[in-house]
């Protein structure tokens, strides 16, 4: 009778480890997040920072820009693969750019950090990230204050091009501008 029970006890045992290990499955899955699960959540840091949705933004020029965020005003600034520094380049478009949030004192920009799809997601956001920053940190230095300016890094996540090839890639390495709204209103 007592094999018996040591039996069952030892069954018991092989079963609770069992049960162990599959219930530590779903964290791995929650660190290995998918592309669909991060960009919910990029788009709900996204939404958060502005608070209220852009109604207008008035320049001094006369133009005004309207929408949710306007994109595509100012160019994007690509970047060498596994690198984040600001390239000369660039740099008169920056200027341009930090001309503009001079006399749009008001107004408030997203820096989006992008990769393309080689790495780990992890590294992409994290190179993504640092690329938004070195940007953020050449406009600060041209006088725009930092707090006008948010960053976000979307990692490989959203991709201007999904072919395998070096054009597309270098397309995918980018900073990129998002008029999110005015600020102090």
């Amino acid at each position: 009778m007592k094999k018996y029970w040591i039996l069952f006890a030892l069954l018991t045992l092989i079963l609770a480890g069992c049960q162990q290990k599959t219930a530590a499955k779903p964290d791995e899955q929650l660190q290995q997040k998918d592309g669909a699960v991060q960009q919910k959540e990029a788009d709900k840091v996204a939404d958060s920072r502005t608070g209220t949705k852009v109604e207008s933004i008035d320049s001094k020029d006369g133009s005004s820009l309207t929408g949710e965020g306007k994109e595509g005003m100012f160019p994007d600034v690509l970047f060498d693969f596994d690198k984040y520094d600001v390239k000369e380049s660039y740099q008169p478009a920056l200027k341009s750019l930090a001309s503009w949030m001079t006399k749009n004192g008001s107004a408030r920009l997203s820096i989006e950090g992008h990769c393309d799809d080689r790495g780990t997601n992890e590294y992409n956001l994290a190179l993504g990230d640092r690329r938004a920053k070195a940007v953020r940190d050449y406009i600060v230095s041209l006088g725009v204050p930092s707090a006008r300016l948010d960053v976000i890094s979307y990692g490989e996540e959203k991709p201007l091009c999904k072919d395998q090839t070096e054009d597309c890639w270098a397309k995918n390495r980018r900073a990129h501008f998002v008029v999110l709204g005015k600020a102090g209103k």
